[in-house]
C-alpha cells in the first residue's frame, strides 16, 4: 500500500477571520506541553454495509462529491474553529491569517477491507500529511493542523487529521471533528454558538518565564529513551472489560470501576509482574480538568486543558483493586481546587511547585508510562454524510527513537463497550507484556477492525 499523493493545497476559511481574533494567545498549559503533531485517523467503507457497489463508473461519480464536500464543509468550520486555519508566530501565539489549514490528498490502488483486513500498523503512517517545513527546526510558521484525505481504489475513505501538541489536546481535536462533520451533514446554522472556544488562554495566562524543568520535556527527562520502539495494539472487548470489574472490585475498597481504570490496572500489573526484581515503573495519567473547572469549560475549549497524575505504581500490592484505587485517588487529587490553583497569576508558581513534587517522586523509580484516553470523545459519531467510520486509529511507532516515553493510548471499540490500548514501548518492554499469561487473557493482539 504506498499512497500516491494527488494534491496539496491550504483549505481557506469560508469567512475571514475578524480583526480582533487575528492573533490567538497560547496558554499556560499549552506552553507545559510543547509541540508535536498528533494524528486521529478515521476509516470510511464506500459504502457501509458493503452491498450492492456500483460499478467503477458510479464510485467515479461519487468520490468526487464526497471530497468537494469534504473541503467545502472544512472550509465553513475554519470560520469557527479560526486558529486552525492560522500558523505559529512563536511558541506563545498563532497567526490567524487565513492562510488556510494544510490539505493532502491522496490515492491508494487497493482496497480499503483489504487493508483493514490485516492493518500494518507500521503503515498507517502514510496516511498522515507530511509538511516538509516542519524539519525546519523552528516552530515559526508551521501549520497549526493538517488533514490527509486518502481515497481508496474501491471509493472508501481515510481521514487523517492531526493538530499540534502545543495548541491543543485530543478533546480539542476531537471537537474540531466533530464539527466539521456537522457542518457537512448541515446540523449545524449559522446561528448555533458552536465556536471554538479561547478563554483557556484567559483562565491559565501565558508565561515566557516559564523554567524548563516545569515543562513536560522537562520532567519527563530522566524516563526519556533513545532506544528501539514498537507498537502494539491490544483489544479489550466487552466481556472482557466486564470480568476485570468483576475482578477488581472483589477489593473491598473499589465500587463501580470503569473501563479506562481496569484497562489501566492490567497493565500495570503486567508490568511488575513480568519484572518483579525491577521497581515499578511510575504510572501516570493524563485528564482532562474541563469538567473539573468551577464553573465547567466548554466542550469547544481549545487548548492543552489538561495534567498529569501524581505518579502512581510504587505499590507491593499487586491486586488489580487496589491499583484501580490507587489511580482512582490520583485523579481525584485534580479536582476544583486544583484547577483553581492553575489559573491566574499565581499560576506559573503552583505550576513550579507540582513539578517539583514529580521530581521526588520519579526520584524513586527507574521507569515512567504515560496512559491518555480518548475514550468517551464520540469519535465514532464523526459522519460526514456518507456513514460513521468502520475505524478510529493512531499511528505506529517503530524504531530507534531519540526522545520518546513509553505510553499507552486508550480508545473506544467501535460499539463504545470496549478498549483499544495502543502500546508504544520499546521491544524489552514490550516482551513482558505479550508474555503476560493474565494480560493475554483478556485482549486480541491488533485483530481485524473488520471481525
Amino acid at each position: 500500500m504506498e499512497p500516491e499523493i494527488v494534491l496539496r493545497e491550504c483549505i481557506k476559511p469560508s469567512s475571514p477571520t475578524p480583526l480582533h481574533l487575528k492573533t490567538h494567545k497560547l496558554s499556560l498549559l499549552d506552553q507545559v506541553r510543547g509541540h508535536g503533531y498528533f494524528p486521529m485517523i478515521f476509516y470510511y467503507p464506500f459504502n457501509q454495509d458493503n452491498k450492492n457497489l456500483p460499478n467503477p463508473a458510479g464510485i467515479n461519480l461519487i468520490v468526487p462529491e464526497r471530497l468537494q464536500l469534504l473541503k467545502k464543509s472544512l472550509s465553513g468550520t475554519l470560520s469557527r474553529f479560526y486558529p486552525f486555519a492560522g500558523k505559529f508566530r512563536d511558541n506563545l501565539s498563532v497567526d490567524c491569517d487565513d492562510d488556510g489549514i494544510y490539505f493532502v490528498q491522496a490515492r491508494v490502488k487497493s482496497s480499503l477491507d483489504e487493508f483493514l483486513d490485516k492493518p500494518d500498523l507500521r503503515s498507517i503512517y502514510k496516511f498522515i500529511p507530511f509538511d516538509s517545513t516542519e524539519s525546519s527546526g523552528s516552530i515559526a510558521g508551521l501549520h497549526v493542523g493538517k488533514i490527509q484525505v486518502t481515497i481508496f481504489a474501491c471509493g472508501g475513505f481515510v481521514i487523517c487529521a492531526c493538530v499540534s501538541h502545543l495548541f491543543g489536546d485530543g478533546k480539542t481535536l476531537s471537537s474540531f471533528m466533530k464539527t466539521w462533520a456537522a457542518t457537512a451533514c448541515g446540523s449545524i446554522n449559522d446561528n448555533e454558538g458552536v465556536f471554538a472556544n479561547t478563554d483557556a488562554s484567559v483562565l491559565f495566562p501565558q508565561n515566557n518565564e516559564l523554567p524548563e524543568n516545569a515543562t513536560a520535556e522537562g520532567m519527563n527527562a530522566p524516563f526519556v529513551k533513545s532506544d528501539r520502539f514498537v507498537t502494539q495494539r491490544f483489544v479489550f472487548d466487552a466481556k472482557a472489560i466486564a470480568k476485570l470489574k468483576v475482578k477488581a472490585s472483589r477489593y473491598s475498597f473499589v465500587q463501580n470501576p470503569t473501563r479506562v481504570e481496569v484497562v489501566s490496572a492490567i497493565f500495570s500489573k503486567s508490568f511488575k509482574s513480568g519484572n518483579p526484581h525491577k521497581p515499578v515503573p511510575l504510572i501516570s495519567h493524563a485528564v482532562n480538568l474541563r469538567k473539573k473547572s468551577e464553573p465547567p469549560m466548554s466542550e469547544y475549549s481549545m487548548g492543552n486543558i489538561v495534567w498529569t497524575t501524581a505518579n502512581t505504581g510504587c505499590t507491593n500490592d499487586e491486586e488489580l483493586g487496589a491499583l484501580v484505587r490507587q489511580l482512582r485517588e490520583a485523579i481525584m487529587k485534580l479536582g476544583r481546587d486544583f484547577v483553581k490553583s492553575l489559573q491566574g497569576e499565581k499560576g506559573m508558581m503552583n505550576i513550579c511547585e507540582y513539578a517539583k513534587d514529580e521530581r521526588e517522586a520519579r526520584s524513586r523509580a527507574e521507569g515512567k508510562i504515560l496512559f491518555s484516553s480518548w475514550c468517551n470523545f464520540g469519535l465514532y459519531d464523526v459522519d460526514f454524510g456518507f456513514g460513521k467510520p468502520i475505524w478510529v486509529s493512531n499511528s505506529g511507532v517503530f524504531g530507534t527513537i531519540p526522545k520518546f516515553l513509553n505510553a499507552i493510548l486508550m480508545m473506544d471499540t467501535r460499539y463504545r463497550d470496549g478498549i483499544e490500548a495502543w502500546v508504544y514501548v520499546t521491544e524489552d518492554d514490550m516482551k513482558i507484556l505479550e508474555s503476560s499469561e493474565e494480560l493475554l487473557a483478556f485482549v486480541k493482539l491488533n485483530p481485524s477492525p473488520l471481525e
